[in-house]
């Protein structure tokens, strides 16, 4: 079975950007992302109300790396700290070798590649240092963004589940995209 270790935390840096650890000073740019309807329109989470629930957040995501069962970067511009993401491999399956790829971004910062650059560094990281053989990516089906990212970074389609998610009283399809590890 697959061992994983993100002690130390791993900086990933690409181009443009670096991907560091989330930190409480970090809040408000959480509580911006976590709280705005239309960022969290494909994510079918309650909305964070206020900053203690987005530090409860910041908490949950840091006790998931001290146990090594998730990890999640925030997304930075080069020379500026500020988090403009999250990024991360989630729901890992270490018997399976496998892991859930997951990502957001503040809206003004859209339409950049910003994302698609740092799955990119995150599947690379997955792949290389994780020893992962697959990764998947679970969207909305009308998630067209995030589908052209996918598809961009060597993700295939693979399945289109029918209202297998029930969430706020409704019923939702998902879409399930992946990549093998060829190397």
């Amino acid at each position: 079975m697959l061992t994983i270790n993100f002690s130390p935390f791993p900086i990933l840096e690409t181009e443009r950007l670096i991907l560091r650890r989330v930190e409480n000073t970090d809040v408000n740019e959480i509580f911006a992302l976590r709280s705005n309807p239309d960022t969290m329109k494909y994510i079918p989470r309650p909305l964070v109300k206020t900053t203690e629930d987005a530090l409860e957040h910041i908490a949950m995501m840091e006790g998931k790396i001290e146990n090594n069962e998730a990890i999640n970067w925030a997304i930075t511009i080069k020379g500026n700290p500020k988090l403009i993401g999250v990024i991360g491999h989630y729901r890992m399956k270490p018997e399976d070798y496998r892991a859930e790829i997951g990502y957001m971004l503040l809206p003004e910062f859209n339409g950049k590649g910003i994302i698609s650059e740092a799955v990119k560094e995150v599947v690379q990281y997955g792949f290389k240092i994780m020893k992962l053989h697959s990764i998947e990516a679970i969207i909305a089906p009308e998630n067209y963004a995030s589908a052209k990212v996918l598809e961009k970074n060597g993700f295939i389609k693979e399945a289109h589940l029918k209202e297998n998610q029930f969430y706020e009283g409704r019923f939702l399809d998902t879409v399930i995209y992946s990549i093998l590890n060829k190397h």
